[in-house]
Formats: C-alpha cells, sequence, structure tokens
C-alpha cells in the first residue's frame, strides 16, 4: 500500500484499493462560481501546486501501480490540462501498468491542439477516457464556466476525438440553459463523443445561477452511508500530495480529511459526517452518488 506518511488510516481501511483518483494540479483558468477554487476562503490561488512523477513515486511503489484498475485526474481546485506534468504522468502509469484504464475531467479550454493530439495517443486505451465539462452551447456554457474559450473548447474536443480519443460531453443543468440539454446531446453526438450525461448541480446556486425548471436535485433523504469509495476501492491524492478517502472529503483546504476511521465510526453515531450523508447518503434503493445523473446517453 501507500507509503506511511500520514495516511495509514486510509490504508488500513482500503487494503485493497484498485482506484487512485490523482488532483494533479490545484491551477485553472476559469472561475466557475460555486468551485471551492472561489468559495473557500482558505484557498490560495497564489499558491499553485502541480504534481510531478516522482512525487507520486514517493506514495505509490510500482508494484502497487500494477495492481490497479484504473486512475483517473479530477479533483476540486484546479484543471488537469493546467498541470506542468499531466502528460508525464499518465505516461509514467501506462508504462508501469500497461492495461490500467486512464481518463480526467477537463473544461477543455486549456493547451493547444498538438497537446490534445498527443494525450490521444496515450490514453488510446479502449475504456481510456476525457470527460469534457461544457455546460451549453457558445451563449451559454461561458454563464457558468466564467472566462471560458468556446472555441477553443470545441477545437480542443475535436481535436482530441478525431485523433482517435474517447471523448465524453457532461453537463451541468441550470434555469439559463436547460433549453439547450437536447441540442448539447445532438453536438455531442454530430463531433463524436462516445456519451453525454446531463444533471443538476450539487453545489449552491450564487451569483444569479437558477434551479432548472422541472428538474430533480439528486439529494436524497438519507439516514445512513453508503460509501463509494469503499465500494469501488479508491483512494485520493491531492495537488499537495496529501491524501484522503475521495475528494469529498478533501473539498476544503481548512477540514480536509485524512483519518478514514473516524469518519468511518461516524456513520454509526447519530450525526454521521455530513459530507459523507450527502454525497453517499442511501435510502436503502440508490445513493445521492448513483442518483446525480438525470440524463445518461450513450452515443456512439
Amino acid at each position: 500500500m501507500l507509503k506511511k506518511t500520514g495516511i495509514q488510516h486510509i490504508t488500513r481501511i482500503l487494503i485493497l484499493y484498485k482506484i487512485l483518483h490523482l488532483e494533479s494540479t490545484d491551477v485553472c483558468n476559469l472561475a466557475c462560481p460555486a468551485c471551492a477554487r472561489e468559495v473557500d476562503p482558505a484557498f490560495r490561488k497564489d499558491s499553485k501546486h502541480h504534481l510531478t512523477v516522482e512525487q507520486i513515486h514517493n506514495h505509490i511503489s510500482e508494484s502497487e501501480i500494477a495492481q490497479l484498475d484504473k486512475m483517473f485526474m479530477c479533483g476540486n481546485y484546479g484543471d488537469p490540462a493546467a498541470g506542468y506534468f499531466t502528460a508525464s504522468i499518465f505516461q509514467y502509469f501506462r508504462k508501469i501498468n500497461p492495461d490500467i484504464t486512464l481518463g480526467m475531467n477537463t473544461n477543455g479550454s486549456l493547451r493547444d491542439t498538438k497537446w490534445w493530439e498527443d494525450l490521444a495517443t496515450i490514453l488510446n486505451h479502449l475504456k481510456d477516457y476525457v470527460v469534457f465539462s461544457i455546460d451549453g452551447l457558445e451563449d451559454t456554457n461561458h454563464v457558468y464556466r466564467k472566462n471560458v474559450n468556446w472555441d477553443r473548447v470545441i477545437n480542443n474536443a475535436r481535436t482530441f476525438i478525431e485523433a482517435g480519443g474517447n471523448a465524453q460531453w457532461d453537463m451541468l443543468v441550470y434555469e439559463h440553459n436547460q433549453h439547450q440539454v437536447d441540442a448539447c446531446e445532438q453536438l455531442a453526438r454530430d463531433m463524436g463523443f462516445k456519451w453525454f450525461r446531463a444533471k443538476v448541480s450539487k453545489r449552491p446556486f450564487v451569483n444569479g445561477l437558477e434551479f432548472p425548471i422541472g428538474w430533480k436535485q439528486s439529494q436524497i433523504v438519507a439516514k445512513k452511508v453508503d460509501c463509494h469509495a469503499l465500494k469501488e476501492q479508491s483512494v485520493y491524492i491531492d495537488a499537495q500530495g496529501r491524501t484522503s478517502p475521495c475528494c469529498w472529503l478533501g473539498d476544503r483546504q481548512k477540514d480536509f480529511i485524512k483519518d478514514f476511521e473516524s469518519v468511518q465510526q461516524s456513520w454509526s453515531s447519530l450525526n454521521p459526517n455530513i459530507k459523507c450523508l450527502e454525497t453517499c447518503g442511501t435510502d436503502e434503493t440508490t445513493t445521492s452518488f448513483n442518483n446525480q445523473w438525470q440524463r445518461e446517453v450513450q452515443l456512439c
């Protein structure tokens, strides 16, 4: 398992973890109003972190990488495309584990087409993927994705797809863009995206963002926790090299949680960890995590 660097509580619980979630950087070019970058008062945008292959190797050995099923990049504060060493990290994991599934989530507006062409040659397995988070068409995507360049997003996505990459379009639905869900799905189909998914954001509706009419909140009334991280046997390392059971327990600088043991103990109490309850709370049929996507279409 991971070396004894302050994360033994997690490794003791997740002895046979199979999925590694990395935040390769906490840098991003956008200013989405509900993002942790904007709402976490303890986060400093001028303190930029970029994980390196060497730093990761200090936390996980080659033999441990070799037994992983999947490694993906997302995180809380940054966009993987902003990471200095994102492509190198993917190459490193693929070299050690040729069968591993690799993926990442991005707003799609960073880097040039050469970078996306090269990424498609690295993420070239059947299950490898890039999720492009695009919240509408040219006239609406920027309402939430502040500072985004629409033409660059579409050009980068098209470049990645035409170079052989598997792309997925994820859309957050608000009142201002809900009339474009069908059109976004059709554009995704025309461009060659493999999947299209749409959901209502769990984050606060701030700065004039409004809940979409007729859509449902994914949050369910829950009294107990059905932990997604335990089910999929995953662990999370943030851009600073800190480890947490999942990105939700590590989504605030001040409240970054490493001690999974105490979190688990709370589940059987009258006051379960609120983040766990909100994210993985269950009503015996499903969890808030599994219930989030209200449209999920395989396009090709």
